[in-house]
Order: structure tokens, then C-alpha cells, then sequence
């Protein structure tokens, strides 16, 4: 099983399902993770007041930054996974998350990927997109989608 993380709440009920699923099953857990070096600071400089205004802002200051973000994501993932009993294997990915994830599934054999599911607001999927819905769309993998 494929499982994107990002840190987020939804990403890790995705990868505690997918783990619990591993355990159940001797199955195998890869967790990626995709840096989009095209993110750039959007929205200015105020300090963010709501939920609704951080799902309207993204601010990553460089690609370095978001790289080390990354791979403390994936860190925690780890973790997380050997708590639950269940070692996995983790990969930093480059470029568009849902074409890098899907790809990443597709060229590595991958029965099935799981992803969390943020539970934002339609308007915020639609000025943001969901990267659930569309690996949903586009993947050729089987996709489960943990809310």
C-alpha cells in the first residue's frame, strides 16, 4: 500500500487505516510525501486568524523549506508506524503531489493507495483542489480515501 502524508489530521488517519490494514494482512506500507517545487508565499504577511484563512493561504518560504518540512513528515510517519507495530519505507516525491503520487503508484506496483481526505469546505476545495478527489480521478490504482 501507497499512503500520502502531509501531516495533516486526515493524512494520518489514512496511514493509522493503512497500518491497521498492513498488520491484518503481513502487507507492505509506503509513505510518500510530494514537494511542489512551483508553491510559492501567496497572501501576504498577517499572521493567519482562522481555519478559513489558512485554507486560503500557503506560505512556503523555499523549496528548502518545504523539503525539510517533508521529511519531517515522513519522520513522523515512521514513527507513528513502528508504534503501531508496522515498519515502512518512505520516499520524498518532487512536483504536483497528485501527478507525482499517482505515477510513483503506478510505476511501483502498487495495489492501492491511501490518502486522508482534509474535510475542508467546497469553497476551499475548489480555490485549493483536493488532492484526494483528484488522485481519485486520475489514479489507475484502486484509491482509499479515509476520512
Amino acid at each position: 500500500m501507497l499512503v500520502a502524508v502531509d501531516g495533516s489530521p486526515g493524512a494520518k488517519r489514512a496511514l493509522a487505516y493503512a497500518t491497521d490494514v498492513a498488520d491484518a494482512t503481513d502487507g507492505a506500507v509506503t509513505a510518500v510525501h510530494a514537494v511542489d517545487p512551483d508553491v510559492y508565499e501567496a497572501g501576504g504577511s498577517e499572521p493567519i486568524s482562522g481555519r478559513s484563512d489558512a485554507e486560503q493561504r500557503l506560505v512556503v518560504r523555499s523549496v528548502e523549506d518545504a523539503e525539510e518540512r517533508g521529511l519531517d513528515v515522513l519522520d513522523d510517519a515512521a514513527r507513528a508506524a513502528k508504534e503501531r507495530g508496522v515498519e515502512i519505507t518512505t520516499d520524498l516525491l518532487y512536483g504536483d503531489p497528485v501527478g507525482e503520487i499517482t505515477t510513483y503508484a503506478e510505476e511501483g506496483g502498487f495495489d492501492t493507495v491511501v490518502v486522508g481526505h482534509r474535510g475542508g469546505t467546497a469553497r476551499a476545495d475548489l480555490l485549493l483542489g483536493s488532492v484526494a478527489k483528484a488522485l481519485v480521478e486520475r489514479a489507475t490504482v484502486p484509491i482509499t480515501v479515509v476520512h
